[in-house]
């Protein structure tokens, strides 16, 4: 992978875009990106891990999306980054946009844009570009195709961080997994050990719950056997479980069955003595019946005797009432004839009533004619009705004419007063519209000067803060680096010491017989001895570990510093030298002036309503006043033809309405005389016709009384029963009869009589007999059907154990089987001696691999004198496969890489990190890399170690590979030629490229 161009706009602290032109830059094989702390070096290799990935590195994928997008960019603006490059033989161009919130084209507000992303290919035939594709997701997975590597390994492999792998060589073997881990993918293996786990859970519970089960269902079936089964105390996974179960369950199920073959027997007894003892309760209840019917008859017939004199008056009742009924129909005639007379009689009574006095006694003849002359007087009335009727409607319209002529009136006084001041008042409308415009307007220009005045405002109260900041980090740097330079001295003294008193150190070693290392003589005659102030390697090591701790100390002391000071200095240079307090107020009055100016503003959208309103209100007044000047013309013609109408229906109505007030009372005053006096004519009609029919009825009713045989009508009258005493005295009749006859029946019967002169019926004996007899056959029942459960039960439980046991065979021994593999591959088996995880033996061959690829660089940067070897070694208590050591060839000692001191770690690391790559690549179907980034590592180096790297870099341009460095030291900028500088402003970072 070679990249050649890079465009940035509007991305992280790069306000206008900027281009990268790596074909430039690489053409020297190495060059340096630097800039002052906070520029945006880093930002330039996250453009180019987003242009592929469409996400950041590490921590910062957290700033993708709208939160990319530079702070210094021109609102029209749209942040994007387009990456030139050539993978695999392709050369293609990245293109992406994250969401984008921006002014809404029409209208106020925001809206949001959606990401987009573009993928072109150079055809060199035609020396055009071709779109590929427009999709997120395929651009993504064609990029990945291509590299080989997720976007963690490129940012592991292309952007090698030191600080990483310096972490990472001083990591336990937890930490170095999930770094490789996450490299080479090798989560497959740790999915295998868990399903492994999870299966071994599984088959092991099932297992268990098969246990318990044929636990449980021995338990029922002790419960169910009662004494016939006894069985231990076990539990479920216990050895020989399903044997012991099986066995008592065969013990249960034989005394089961002998049980029920007693239970057989006793029951048959127990039915034959039932049967016994019911026969013979059935013959002592039949003759108790008998003797009783006799005696229950015997006293019937006695209170019948008693009551005979009773019957015999009810007999006579009714054959009187019988003769009565012949008379009914007369009696009922009679009285609805007298009923219908009375209420004849009251009607003429009170029709006679509201009759005139001369009329009072005239008969239905004379009061038919007075009736006839009425109403032929009412009928002339006729014509003269509908005449008043028509003077009434023309006065009503007449008034409605008069009110209305007020209300228009009404109308055009208030019409004429509104419309006076019109031009006045929509003079003083206008007046409000061009106030409120003018503070519309001059709140935009302050809106445009607030947030500069804010900007300058917050970066003058950082200028003081920053200051105070400065002055202490400065202390700060001083006296870390004092502590420095007394560490340093300290460890100078103690190697130096150590330097003299080294013959005994080496003499320590010595053995008869055997070659010393310096001169190869077998033969010590005179070794050299400690003294008393001998410094042995430990000292001279804590001497020197304090003096690293204290340099990194001050190193961290002198960067802060140096953040601090560039703070300040890009906060005066925003600030000036304004005094805060005087910014303040500034800004303040500011935004007084802008919040009055948005009150007057916010009055403009009113102002314009009302205006809409009162012209709405002009156009209608105007309108009401027309309509109103149009009606009043029209009114003054109908009224000349109502009152030339009134006048002539005024004349003809005053001579039909006679002595009263109108033809309307005149023609009611008739219609209710003619209306009485053919009420009274019909009443009396009526009242003579019911008093003949009322005579009649007395003269039949008293014929119909004699024949019957009683004296009077009155005497026939009392003689009736109504329906219901006519019903109830024949029940108690037709009662009388039945119960003689029913008497006579029973007295008659031979058996009843045989039974009572019997000796009376043991009944009570026979029912206890034949009860206990019943108590005896439930009891033999209930042990039979005991017994026959108990067998069934058993045999049941039985037949469920014995398949249980069946079915639990293949589980428990692939659970035997899964449970080996889990444990083995978890590293908790006895057979993995170096518990070693199935994840830890696949990372543990792949970081043989990386230490192998990172010697050959280590070698040669430590001209042969540094391997790295991997170690399967157990660490404590922990589990072993990811240990990685580094042997000395100086010494021959082979030690941990966290033993490593700072300039030795970088080494290292660098290495390291460099093998990786190629490890990494080759994983990835051998991509070639032609580009790599290395950040972070140089700033505490020595000139001498500095160049040393250098030159190491330098030679990592074999076959055509540009190196990137990236670093603020001042001192890269003198020994490496090709550069890209970023500098950073007020209005945003820029890149300033220079060749070699």
């Amino acid at each position: 992978m070679r990249l050649h161009r890079l465009d940035i706009t509007a991305f992280g602290p790069f306000g206008a875009t900027q281009t990268v032109d790596f074909d430039a830059l690489s053409a020297a094989g190495l060059f340096l990106l630097h800039g002052p702390t906070g520029a945006g070096k880093t930002s330039v290799l996250d453009a180019v891990c987003y242009a592929l990935y469409g996400s950041v590195p590490g921590a910062r994928q957290s700033a993708q999306g709208i939160t990319l997008r530079s702070d210094h960019a021109a609102p029209g603006t749209r942040t994007e980054v387009t990456l030139d490059l050539t993978v695999a033989g392709r050369r293609l161009e990245i293109t992406r946009q994250p969401p984008w919130e921006r002014p809404k084209l029409r209208g106020k507000g925001m809206t949001t844009d959606k990401a987009q992303s573009w993928l072109r290919e150079y055809d060199a035939a035609a020396g055009t570009w071709k779109d590929l594709s427009r999709s997120h997701q395929e651009i993504g997975e064609e990029i990945t195709q291509l590299l080989g590597m997720s976007r963690e390994q490129f940012c592991q492999v292309v952007l090698l961080p030191q600080g990483d792998f310096a972490r990472f060589l001083r990591a336990d073997a937890e930490a170095r997994g999930r770094l490789l881990g996450r490299l080479f993918d090798t989560q497959r293996f740790a999915d295998v050990e868990k399903r492994l786990a999870e299966r071994r859970r599984t088959t092991e519970a099932q297992v268990r719950d098969g246990d318990a089960a044929l636990l449980a269902d021995a338990h029922r079936m002790q419960q169910a056997a009662g004494d016939a089964m006894e069985l231990p105390e076990l539990s479920p996974g216990e050895p020989g479980l399903a044997e012991t179960v099986l066995g008592a369950a065969a013990v249960a199920r034989a005394t089961a069955r002998e049980q029920l073959t007693v239970a057989h027997c006793r029951l048959a007894a127990a039915e034959s003595a039932q049967a016994a003892a019911d026969h013979a309760l059935a013959d002592a209840r039949e003759l108790a019946r008998l003797q009783r019917r006799f005696t229950e008859a015997q006293e019937r017939a006695r209170r019948l005797e008693e009551d005979a004199d009773t019957h015999r008056a009810a007999q006579a009742r009714m054959d009187r009432a019988r003769k009565a009924e012949t008379v009914a129909p007369a009696l009922e005639l009679r009285d609805a004839a007298e009923a219908e007379h009375r209420r004849a009689a009251a009607a003429e009574a009170r029709a006679r009533a509201l009759l005139p006095q001369s009329l009072a006694d005239a008969g239905a003849a004379g009061l038919a004619a007075a009736a006839r002359r009425a109403a032929e007087e009412l009928g002339g009335l006729e014509s003269a009705r509908r005449a008043e009727q028509r003077l009434s409607d023309l006065l009503d319209e007449r008034a409605g004419l008069d009110r209305q002529e007020r209300a228009d009136d009404d109308v055009l006084a208030e019409a004429e007063s509104w419309l006076d001041g019109w031009d006045d008042r929509r003079a003083a409308l206008q007046a409000r519209i061009d106030t409120a415009q003018e503070a519309a307007t001059r709140s935009e220009q302050l809106a445009g000067r607030r947030e500069p005045a804010q900007q300058r405002l917050r970066a003058a109260r950082l200028r003081d803060r920053l200051t105070g900041e400065a002055d202490g980090a400065a202390a700060e740097e001083r006296a870390a680096r004092t502590r420095m330079l007394e560490a340093k001295a300290h460890w100078l003294d103690v190697r130096e010491r150590r330097l003299n008193g080294i013959a005994a150190e080496l003499a320590a070693r010595l053995t008869d017989g055997e070659p010393c290392a310096v001169c190869g003589a077998t033969e010590h005659p005179a070794p050299a001895r400690k003294d008393a102030g001998h410094v042995d390697r430990a000292a001279e090591e804590q001497a020197h570990a304090a003096y690293q701790e204290a340099e990194e100390a001050h190193t961290a002391r002198e960067r802060r510093l140096g953040a601090v000071r560039e703070e300040l200095a890009a906060a005066t240079a925003e600030a000036g030298d304004t005094p805060t307090a005087q910014l303040t107020r500034e800004a303040d009055e500011l935004e007084r002036q802008y919040a009055e100016a948005r009150r007057a503003a916010s009055a403009l959208h009113a102002a314009h309503e009302e205006l809409r309103r009162a012209e709405q209100e002009h156009e209608r007044r105007t309108a009401a006043r027309q309509q109103a000047q149009l009606r009043a013309a029209s009114r003054a013609a109908r009224r000349d033809t109502l009152d030339r109408e009134r006048a002539a229906l005024e004349g003809e109505l005053a001579q039909a309405r006679g002595g009263a007030a109108s033809v309307a009372a005149r023609a009611a005053d008739l219609q209710r005389q003619a209306a009485r006096f053919t009420d009274a004519a019909d009443a009396a009609r009526l009242a003579e016709d019911t008093a003949q029919r009322l005579k009649d009825a007395d003269a039949r009713l008293a014929d119909a009384a004699f024949r019957a045989g009683f004296d009077t009508p009155q005497a026939a009258a009392d003689a009736l029963l109504d329906d219901a005493g006519h019903r109830e005295l024949q029940r108690r009749l037709d009662a009388r009869h039945t119960e003689e006859a029913a008497v006579r029946a029973i007295l008659a019967e031979a058996d009843t009589a045989s039974a009572a002169r019997r000796p009376p019926a043991a009944l009570a004996d026979a029912e206890e007999a034949a009860s206990a007899a019943a108590g005896r056959l439930r009891e033999a029942a209930s042990a039979r059907d005991a017994a026959a459960r108990r067998c069934a039960e058993l045999d049941r439980l039985s037949e469920r154990a014995t398949a249980s046991v069946r079915r639990l065979a293949p589980l428990r021994e692939e659970y035997d089987r899964v449970a080996r593999l889990a444990a083995l591959t978890a590293g908790t088996s006895a057979d993995n001696e170096r518990r070693m995880r199935l994840e830890s033996y696949v990372l543990a061959a792949r970081l043989e691999q990386v230490a192998a690829a990172a010697t050959a660089r280590l070698q040669r940067m430590s001209s042969g004198r540094y391997t790295l070897v991997h170690s399967d070694d157990r660490t404590g208590r922990g589990r072993s496969g990811l240990g990685l050591h580094v042997v000395d060839a100086w010494t021959g000692r082979e030690r941990d890489t966290a033993t490593l001191s700072g300039g030795e770690t970088f080494f290292a690391s660098l290495a390291l990190a460099l093998g990786l790559a190629d490890v990494v690549t080759d994983e990835a179907g051998g991509v070639r890399l032609d580009t790599l980034f290395i950040d972070e590592g140089f700033g505490s180096l020595d000139d001498q170690t500095l160049d040393e790297v250098l030159d190491v870099l330098d030679s990592l341009r074999e076959r055509d590979r540009s190196v990137g460095i990236v670093s603020h030291v001042p001192d890269l900028r003198r020994r490496i030629h090709a550069q890209l500088e970023v500098v950073k402003g007020r209005s945003g970072s820029v890149l300033r490229q220079r060749g070699h």
